[in-house]
């Protein structure tokens, strides 16, 4: 899951960061609102962390500029004490939670997981289920049949991504915006490695599932009925 944080206190941003990474969540952070709204735009983020009062566009109005070109992607609404008013407008113009401030980590990633949870993208557990593999995003192990191996990030990512899109094809533009952010300089070749990771370990393992090349087109998973 890839979050986006937009954000114009420093140092509650990169805490925000520094506690999402902790949980294997991908984060991208920004500090006013008119550059959020460029990167939500972008629509490869699963959840925005939203402040109200920003520079250049304040968060209320970013997320009404969203909703009215059609962007659904779940929005958390970050307010300080006495944005009363504007956290209801926020809820009225299509958010879907606020958490005001000062809050807990725990009440952060609780708030993150219902949210996710309620747009059908997470399970129960942080697992994800196709075939014979179960994939436990909290601590990156993938599991065949009571064996299991340990991912690394990006494998657990990349996974997760072709676990999610089920029988789509996932290219190789749309992983590398997912895993490394729109504006990375990731190549093609990085995906290719990954994908070889990923295929040795579900080998190691006697999985079912594969991870089929389309050519000119990306990556499928198969074996999933």
């Amino acid at each position: 899951m890839r979050i986006l944080i937009v954000e114009d206190e420093l140092h509650l941003a990169e805490a925000l960061t520094q506690i999402l990474k902790k949980h294997n969540y991908a984060v991208d952070a920004v500090h006013d609102g008119k550059s959020g709204l460029d990167y939500a735009l972008s629509g490869i983020y699963d959840l925005l962390l939203l402040d109200i009062m920003m520079p250049e566009m304040d968060g209320v109005t970013v997320l009404k500029t969203l909703r009215q070109k059609g962007n659904a992607t779940p929005v958390i609404l970050l307010t300080a004490k006495g944005e009363i008013t504007d956290m209801v407008t926020g809820l009225d113009q299509g958010a879907d939670d606020y958490i005001s401030k000062p809050f807990s980590s725990e009440i952060l990633l609780a708030r993150i997981r219902a949210v996710l949870r309620r747009k059908g993208e997470v399970v129960p557990d942080d697992v994800l289920k196709a075939g014979d593999i179960e994939l436990n995003t909290a601590n990156l192990k993938l599991t065949v049949k009571g064996k299991e191996i340990k991912l690394n990030l990006k494998e657990s990512q990349l996974l997760e991504l072709l676990i999610l899109r089920k029988q789509a094809v996932t290219s190789k533009e749309q992983i590398i915006e997912k895993l490394w952010g729109f504006d990375s300089e990731a190549e093609h070749n990085n995906v290719e490695v990954y994908i070889s990771f990923l295929r040795k370990k579900l080998t190691f393992l006697n999985s079912e599932i594969r991870i089929n090349t389309i050519r000119g087109v990306g990556y499928v998973l198969e074996g999933m009925t």
